[in-house]
């Protein structure tokens, strides 16, 4: 994208922007890939990098694990590696070996599952493999710490294998020195030590002659005197010749795996690359989780359709300081493409024009933004913006001056693919004279075709904005009784500056006020109070519709649980009908069952008895119970349909009923635990506990 000014990035913070980014960085892969972050206008690498930043944040948001741990930073180390007749030490081949399995690892986590999961991580590495024979050289030679090991060679295990049995026999030799010069009381408390890698003795000074060996100095206070004894020479000669050996070896074995793994050079470079991307990524992912960042829907035109988007680093300063940011909603398409915003000074005009501008810019380098998700941002060519005093002293060019030479630029230059932003159209002149080149430049940019916001005060451009194809009215609301901005567009209409009524609330003098309105155009004057008025009466409808719908949606809730409290009473209902229903059939099967096995009964009894009559006179008791059974329940459902059982104490002349037989009769005399009940012109004594006190329903009625 081509930016103008030069400085247009910075007078729209997208600097802060990369700061913050590379905050985020561990390597110096992704540190200067984040200082150096390139604006694309071709919608295929947006798409990506956005995609990109999208999965890894969602990776991060729910808590899984991608094996990019490693900072690495081998640029050095690996273009040492592919000259001739180099050689690595130890320490930079395990910094290579992490490397190799940082890759090993991601390779591994993208199983495939994941590759369908994360198709644009995935992208990083599907033009590369894994080489498993980097690792495998590596461990032939060294151990996790970077040390050649014993078996690198057949030579370097012949000397290490000398060295240790020289080392084991100095040291026998040595213990018996020393316990000697215990004995002879010539040696001092810390009794050894080592100079210049040789074993020596720690005797007092005025000893030194008796002991025999070669003198390696004294200490500082010349009491202590450091001697190799002469037992040992000859094997510290040979340990030293053999540590030479040594070291020469393995600078050999060295150089050798640094020939061998010259020839993965280019792999290793590339799997360099791999995790600096990854880092970089992860940075952008983390940058977009401090911002709220999501991934708006990116169109390969000249397109705005911003959904309660916010400026990020006010955003990020107001979450801070626990205040709430103010989101903004625009759309500049084909049919509105030049929006003109106006209102009064400090109410959020020139926020409202960097927020769209550095979002746009932001998007097109591959970041994710603070907007709603369903936003939709299209692709740029150019942004060109003209914000602030651009008096130019090199140049000796006034600021109105310079102001016209870049609306000549911007005239000159712009297309259907230039995102254009102007903070005070045509100040800084004469407000005839500069308002009419302002609607000739707004004209000529509309005629271009080009998008773009200008803020202004000219109520010249507020009135043009209604007139002329292609460009809209907006204005920052503003609170008239307080006197307080509140950063909220409203599109579609013009603002008042609030000039007078900023004016008395600030106690400025009456008559000053009176002599400035004589001063001022009284159509000028009426409109801008039309304006002010108009913004307060559309602020009102707001509330009330914001009430309206907060009604709408209790009604609805509302509505929501009567409909589940009423499906709920019918599913019981259903439940109680269904459940007396099972009862009744339950109840009819297990008579059936009993008069089954009967019947049953009485065909064998039949069968093997000798005296018929006894057998039949059985089948007749089962009927005649059966018959009674039927009438007591007839009785039973007549009763209860003409009394209702009352919880009272039984007394004389309650009127009660028998639970057994359902007969109803009324207590005469009570004996203790029975009663003598009058049931018809028959009297019964019976237990108080089968009675139960009822009245008839009418009565009741």
């Amino acid at each position: 994208m081509k930016l103008f000014p030069e400085s247009a990035a910075v007078q729209l913070e997208f600097d802060k922007i990369k700061i913050l980014l590379e905050e985020h960085c561990k390597s110096e892969y992704a540190k200067n890939k984040a200082a150096n972050l390139r604006i694309h206008t071709r919608k295929d690498f947006i798409d990506v990098e956005l995609q990109q930043s999208h999965e890894y944040k969602q990776i991060v948001q729910h808590a899984q694990y991608f094996p990019n741990d490693y900072v690495l930073n081998l640029q050095k180390d690996l273009k040492l590696l592919s000259i001739p007749g180099a050689v690595l030490s130890g320490d930079q081949f395990v910094q290579i070996r992490k490397l190799a399995t940082s890759v090993q690892s991601i390779f591994r986590w993208f199983d495939n599952e994941r590759r369908v999961g994360y198709p644009a991580l995935a992208k990083v590495i599907e033009n590369t493999y894994f080489e498993k024979k980097i690792l495998d050289l590596l461990d032939e030679v060294l151990d996790e710490i970077g040390v050649v090991k014993d078996n690198a060679s057949d030579e370097l295990q012949k000397i290490r294998m000398s060295l240790f049995r020289r080392r084991n026999e100095l040291r026998r030799v040595f213990e018996r020195v020393i316990a000697k010069l215990n004995k002879s009381g010539y040696a001092t408390d810390i009794e050894e030590s080592f100079s210049n890698g040789r074993r020596v003795v720690a005797v007092f000074a005025e000893h030194k002659r008796q002991v025999k060996g070669i003198l390696h100095g004294e200490s500082d206070t010349r009491k202590t005197a450091f001697i190799e004894p002469e037992e040992t020479i000859e094997l510290n000669n040979e340990i030293y010749s053999l540590e030479n050996e040594e070291r020469r070896e393995v600078l050999r074995i060295l150089r050798q795996l640094t020939a061998n793994l010259s020839v993965y050079a280019e792999v290793l470079k590339t799997y360099h690359v791999v995790a600096g991307e990854y880092d970089f990524i992860r940075a952008k992912a983390k940058f977009a989780i401090d911002v709220n960042g999501e991934f708006p829907m990116v169109l390969d035109k000249a397109h705005i359709e911003l959904k309660n988007a916010f400026h990020p680093l006010l955003y990020l300063y107001n979450k801070k300081s626990g205040k709430t940011t103010i989101p903004v909603s625009i759309t500049l398409d084909d049919k509105n493409r030049i929006l003109v915003i106006s209102g009064p000074n400090a109410g959020g005009k020139t926020v409202t024009l960097k927020t769209v501008g550095l979002l746009q810019i932001m998007v097109q380098s591959g970041l994710l933004v603070p907007v709603h998700p369903s936003s939709q941002m299209g692709i740029f060519k150019q942004l060109m913006i003209h914000i602030g005093d651009t008096q130019s002293l090199e140049f000796e060019l006034s600021t109105y001056s310079s102001h016209l030479k870049n609306m000549k630029h911007f005239m000159d230059v712009a297309s259907g693919k230039t995102l254009f932003f102007i903070d005070e159209l045509g100040s800084g002149s004469d407000p005839n004279l500069g308002g009419a080149f302002a609607e000739v430049i707004m004209e000529e940019l509309a005629h271009k075709r080009s998008i773009g916001i200008v803020t202004t005060h000219y109520l010249n451009l507020k009135v043009m904005a209604n007139k002329v194809a292609g460009i809209i009215n907006g204005a920052m609301a503003f609170d008239e009784q307080n006197l307080l901005p509140m950063y909220k567009l409203i599109i579609g209409k013009p603002g008042s500056s609030y000039t007078f009524s900023i004016a008395e609330r600030i106690g400025l003098p009456q008559h000053l006020i009176k002599k400035a309105r004589k001063l001022v155009d009284e159509d000028h004057f009426t409109l801008d109070k039309l304006l002010n008025r108009t913004e307060q009466d559309l602020r009102d409808l707001e509330v009330k519709e914001a009430d309206l719908l907060k009604l709408v949606k209790e009604n609805e809730q509302l509505k929501k649980e009567m409909t589940v409290v009423m499906d709920k009473e019918k599913h019981r209902q259903q439940v109680e009908i269904l459940r007396q229903q099972n009862q009744v059939s339950e109840e009819r099967i297990a008579y059936l069952k009993d008069m089954e096995r009967k019947l049953k009964q009485i065909i064998f009894d039949w069968r093997k008895a000798d005296d018929k009559n006894e057998v039949i006179r059985q089948m007749q008791t089962i009927f005649s119970d059966k018959k009674a059974e039927l009438q007591t329940n007839k009785m039973a459902k007549k009763v209860e349909g003409k009394y209702k059982e009352l919880k009272a104490a039984i007394v004389i002349g309650s009127r009660v009923k028998l639970k057994k037989n359902y007969q109803v009769g009324e207590v005469k005399e009570i004996r203790g635990k029975r009663a003598i009940v009058q049931v018809g012109s028959l009297p019964m004594s019976v237990d108080i506990v089968d009675l139960v006190v009822v009245e008839e329903k009418n009565q009741a009625e």
